[in-house]
């Protein structure tokens, strides 16, 4: 996890859709809640520190952190 969001909450989910998987992540004390997409047979840490970068990405452009 990436120094912005050490320390706080994030509930991350993985739904596959077909070819796809599609990962949540959840910012727990914001409520901010992103979803990437990748292919269903990719790595799941990828896929979850593509989230995780996105969900970073989101919370400064709205200056949360």
């Amino acid at each position: 996890m990436s120094k912005p969001l050490q320390g706080r909450e994030i509930i991350i989910e993985f739904y596959p859709l077909g070819n796809y998987m599609k990962v949540s992540a959840l910012d727990v004390k914001t409520l901010t809640e992103i979803s990437v997409q990748g292919p269903v047979k990719g790595a799941k840490e990828t896929l979850k520190n593509n989230a995780l970068k996105r969900l970073e990405y989101v919370l400064k452009k709205k200056g949360l952190i």
